[in-house]
């Protein structure tokens, strides 16, 4: 078949190569015969434009076969275009009648499309439920539902979007108003309904709201009566048992509360339980403290047990560790007290009504208050205004605003602090401590001595500062570290050390390369090792002498922190008086040497004249030596007087001497106490008679005997006795008395006389102190010094008590056992 002439003219228009493909393309379309018509068109043209006929006749098959394939796709397209627009049609009516029956008043729908999204919220619910139009009033459920019903609404909605729990409940509005409330999830959306319900039903959602309420109570209860550390009982009609919680078990010895219901264990005894079923036939409350046995101890309980219709209930509270308590508070506070009772701070307490509960002693010294005004318990402001009447209190301008400001303590969390300056000038610190259960504990500090003290030590910081800088003393303190903290111009004057390097914060070391040229044998080397050293602190003085003669006497004084003070002082003076004075004193030793030894000698050489002397009158006083004159024999007993006081003396300055010497020795015995007064009073009988003076012993309380030099004795009762007979007035009376004393035998003498004066007091027991004063005769002046040494040999002690007016007693005491031979001491 040959091409029809529109194709054989578009195929030259477009070449050779163009026409081979739309003839090829046309072979595709078109029938088989046809085809074979044209191979022989075909075949007569060249190669090249076959080729190009080819591709031309394929491309337009393709195109031809490309649009009847959209053709029938839009057709298809085209019904199903219709078939969605009736489905849509239809879900919008049916949209419309679910939203026509979601937006009734009746309910209201929240829908929950995911996680992320927010929730919708359909339909609405009458005014009188009282739940809110609004979305966020409407989601925020404790605004307008009970908090029981709110709380477990949300436990549910939580529950159903994370786990798709389904919930069924009723929840009460603040209005009174009860609603249904119902949740599902379906596929990906959580749906939450709440629903009005009518007014029968809502009689019914009531009582459901209230069954749920009393089943949440009851098991409330039940945990916590079944927890507490209490036994807790309940009885039917008949008495018995019928449940018991942990508590009861446990005191019972059971193993659980069945097991205590089932063994019919009792918690309280017999006559407890009767005495409590007499008192249920008047009252129905049964109150009373009831003891019992738990663990085998008997303890009290406060029984609390109530009977109803039905049965009875009770519980029992241990009172045997609340009475410990309260007596171990009350103990507590009776120590508080008391401790607050002894310290010198005032203190005083009001509870919350400002009233004074509680006061130490202070706090009444201090306002010099009534005990019985303190003890009404005034109130606080009262109290403050008697003060202020009492002119106790520093005067203020504006008392009303002051006080109120001081009682603003009662309204503040924190402690106040006040400063007070009285009339009578203390200075009181007042501390204002509110109490955690209302109240304030008032705090009055006397802080006057405190502030002078202050005061006074300031002073004297700058007192001795200014006194440290005049010291003719030379000080120095050094730290921890060596270096100078503190000196005055008296360390450098008498070191001679540079003002360059005497200075705060120099070392040491720097002090001792200047020092150490000024003494030949220079001490800075020990005081470095003192203040930088780690061996024990010790303080220890010395002396050195510099190379230009001045001589410093020293003190190392370790001082608290680790500090350490080099004090010195220019002894130059000083040690060459003490050089002086040890030549002299050694002077003196030679010379009172000498004197001793002189005394020895012409005592040992005046004894034996004075015992010729004795001898020879005493024989010319013999009848037959020869009569003499009255005169004569009147001369010869003056010469045998006075030889024999010469020889008296002669025998104490040997006996001083011997003493002095060091080698007079007791010669310890037992001394008969009557005999030893007898023969001292008898070698002073006739100096008594000559004077008309009477000697009265008082032995009544004396031992019999006691260990000593009985000689010794005698010369010290002797020597006692003349001194009494001495200063006593004539006609009057010597008192001996001897008694046994705790520290041993005590001897005293007294006399009437006139009395040592102060003056003689304090040299009575030198020797050779011989001073008339009152007294007959004047002697050499070693009686007492004798007897003072004799006691003293003994280990005794002598005192004087006397006074103008008063006479004189003159007390010796010996020692029950003197410790063996005692030699003098030089």
């Amino acid at each position: 078949m040959p091409l029809p002439g529109g194709m054989w003219q578009a195929v030259r228009r477009l070449g050779s190569r163009s026409a081979v493909a739309l003839l090829g393309a046309t072979a595709l379309c078109a029938p088989v015969g046809y085809a074979h018509a044209q191979q022989a068109t075909i075949a007569s043209l060249p190669t090249a434009e076959v080729i190009q006929l080819a591709v031309l006749v394929g491309v337009m098959g393709a195109a031809l076969i490309s649009a009847i394939a959209l053709i029938r796709e839009k057709a298809r397209i085209a019904a199903e275009n219709v078939e969605l627009r009736g489905r849509v049609a239809d879900l919008n009516a049916s949209l419309q009648r679910s939203e026509a029956l979601l937006n009734l008043r009746d309910q209201r729908v929240i829908v929950w499309a995911n996680e992320n999204k927010k929730p919708e919220l359909i339909g609405s619910l009458p005014i009188e439920t009282g739940a809110p139009d609004d979305r966020a009033a409407f989601l925020g459920f404790g605004r307008w539902l009970m908090p029981r019903s709110a709380a477990a609404l949300e436990n549910a909605i939580a529950a159903l979007r994370d786990k798709g729990t389904a919930f069924e409940l009723v929840a009460e509005t603040h209005a009174g108003a009860a609603l249904e409330v119902h949740g599902r999830k379906s596929g990906a959306h959580a749906i939450v309904r709440f629903v009005s319900i009518s007014e029968a039903q809502r009689g019914q959602a009531r009582l459901t709201l209230d069954n749920q309420r009393l089943s949440a109570e009851y098991e409330t209860l039940v945990g916590l009566v079944d927890a507490i550390d209490m036994p807790f009982w309940m009885r039917d009609a008949d008495g018995r048992l019928k449940w018991v919680n942990k508590a009861f078990a446990k005191a019972v010895e059971a193993t659980d509360s069945a097991a205590a219901i089932r063994d019919g264990k009792e918690f309280l005894g017999t006559q407890s339980r009767e005495a409590i079923a007499q008192q249920h036939l008047s009252r129905p409350v049964f109150q009373q403290t009831l003891s019992t046995v738990i663990d085998g101890d008997r303890r009290m309980f406060a029984v609390t047990d109530v009977v109803g219709r039905e049965g009875s209930a009770g519980i029992a509270a241990d009172m045997s560790a609340a009475d410990a308590i309260r007596e171990e508070y009350s103990q507590v506070v009776r120590s508080h007290a008391d401790t607050l009772d002894q310290v010198a701070t005032a203190v005083a307490t009001f509870d919350a009504g400002q009233k004074l509960r509680f006061h130490n002693n202070a706090f009444q010294k201090l306002w010099e208050l009534d005990a019985g005004y303190l003890s009404s318990a005034p109130d606080n402001a009262l109290l403050l205004d008697r003060l202020r009447s009492e002119r106790k209190l520093p005067e203020q301008p504006e008392w009303r605003r002051w006080k109120e400001n001081l009682l603003g303590a009662y309204r503040a969390v924190e402690p106040q602090e006040h400063l007070w300056h009285l009339p009578d000038g203390r200075t009181i610190r007042v501390v204002a401590n509110p109490q955690p259960k209302g109240g304030v504990t008032w705090v009055f500090e006397n802080l006057t001595e405190k502030i002078d003290l202050e005061s006074r030590y300031t002073t004297a910081v700058r007192v001795q500062g200014e006194t440290l800088d005049n010291l003719a003393e030379g000080v120095v303190v050094f730290g921890p570290d060596g270096r100078i903290r503190l000196f005055n111009p008296a360390f450098g004057q008498l070191w001679g050390v540079s003002p360059e390097v005497l200075r705060q914060t120099t070392h040491i070391s720097a002090i001792r390369a200047e020092c150490d040229t000024r003494a030949e044998n220079s001490p800075w080397a020990d005081f470095v090792a003192a203040v930088t050293g780690f061996d024990e602190r010790s303080d220890r003085h010395g002396q050195t002498e510099l190379n230009n003669g001045s001589v410093l006497q020293h003190a190392v004084i370790h001082l608290p922190n680790g500090q350490v003070m080099l004090t010195f002082v220019d002894v130059t003076d000083g040690v060459n008086m003490e050089r002086a004075l040890k030549d002299k004193n050694e002077a003196l030793q030679r010379a009172d040497q000498i004197k001793n030894e002189f005394v020895q000698h012409v005592s040992y050489e005046l004894r034996s004249p004075l015992t010729n002397i004795i001898g020879f009158t005493e024989l010319l006083s013999l009848p037959g030596t020869g009569p003499l004159s009255p005169r004569q024999r009147e001369y010869v007993e003056h010469i045998g007087s006075s030889s024999g006081v010469l020889l008296t003396i002669v025998n104490d300055i040997l006996d001083l001497a011997t003493v002095d010497a060091g080698i007079m020795q007791l010669e310890i015995a037992e001394v008969r106490v009557d005999r030893a007064i007898e023969a001292a009073a008898e070698l002073v009988a006739d100096r008594l008679e000559e004077h008309s003076i009477s000697l009265a012993i008082e032995t009544a309380s004396a031992p019999k005997s006691f260990n000593g030099d009985e000689t010794r004795v005698r010369q010290i009762l002797y020597n006692l006795l003349s001194n009494a007979v001495n200063y006593a007035p004539s006609a009057s009376t010597i008192t001996l008395v001897c008694r046994q004393r705790a520290e041993g035998v005590e001897f005293s003498v007294h006399d009437d006389g006139p009395g040592m004066p102060s003056e003689v007091l304090d040299t009575v027991f030198q020797r050779f102190e011989s001073r008339v004063n009152g007294g007959r005769r004047r002697g050499a002046g070693l009686g007492l010094s004798i007897v003072k040494s004799f006691v003293e040999l003994h280990g005794g002690t002598v005192r004087i008590d006397s006074g103008k007016d008063r006479g004189t007693t003159v007390v010796c005491l010996f020692p029950d056992a003197p410790a063996g031979v005692r030699v003098a001491a030089e």
